[in-house]
């Protein structure tokens, strides 16, 4: 008998299918605008673990594009606050919190066990690139989001292949890293193909070693497109993982 909050779920995927999804654990990693709207619906999917990762402190200006934060959750850790609603709202869902940052320092501690998919929601250049290419070179199911910040027109978010993404400078500089590392296809992404000019560009965009506590960009955006960009990332890794 599933739990009622699920009937709609277990209805329309099959009670099979929804078995499944209650026995996979999933990595989110990245817990900003689009990693939280990601953890959201992969919980009220039926996801059975979720495992949140992410280093950095929630701001007064992350409220703008987090459904799950107020004003008197600032200052503490944004995997706290997504854990602590996700345990209150679907609190047969297993959530495990890493106050990490993933590197290639850190991925093994993160990534063991080795979950059933990952959700990346990095928003710093090497550091996702560093996910990315541990998650592919160890055939791990990675979903990856491009930049989602500084784009208005939903019409133009597109889902696909790493190498079919453009208009997106987080995305070009992604591919020129794994090109050196042997990677130039085989990781699903969402992406937008709207030019947003200079409000587009990551965080980071030089190949460098980047540190905890770094000063970012701060890029400009609303919860519209980061909250697209989460749920076309959970519904792509369920469309992957139930077929």
């Amino acid at each position: 008998m599933t739990d009622r909050r699920f009937e709609r779920v277990a209805d329309f995927l099959g009670n099979e299918s929804f078995k499944l999804l209650r026995g996979l654990d999933v990595a989110v990693i990245g817990l900003g605008g689009v990693g939280c709207h990601a953890a959201l619906a992969l919980a009220r999917s039926g996801i059975g673990s979720l495992r949140l990762v992410d280093f950095d402190i929630l701001t007064e200006t992350s409220l703008n594009r987090n459904p799950l934060a107020g004003s008197i959750d600032c200052g503490k850790y944004k995997v706290d606050v997504i854990a602590g609603n996700l345990r209150e709202t679907c609190p047969d869902t297993r959530v495990t919190v890493l106050r990490e940052f993933f590197h290639t320092d850190t991925a093994v501690s993160i990534l063991k066990p080795e979950p059933d998919a990952v959700i990346d929601a990095i928003d710093s250049l090497n550091p996702k690139a560093a996910l990315l290419e541990y998650c592919v070179k160890r055939k791990i199911p990675v979903f990856s989001s491009m930049g989602a910040s500084g784009r208005r027109d939903p019409s133009l978010v597109r889902v696909g292949d790493i190498s079919e993404t453009r208009s997106c400078p987080l995305a070009r500089q992604l591919r020129k890293y794994l090109r050196k590392r042997g990677i130039s296809a085989g990781i699903p992404c969402v992406y937008s193909i709207e030019p947003a000019g200079d409000h587009s560009l990551p965080p980071d965009t030089e190949d460098i070693t980047l540190e905890k506590g770094r000063v970012r960009n701060c890029i400009p955006g609303m919860i519209m497109m980061p909250g697209i960009f989460g749920y076309a990332l959970a519904g792509m890794l369920l469309d992957r993982i139930l077929k």
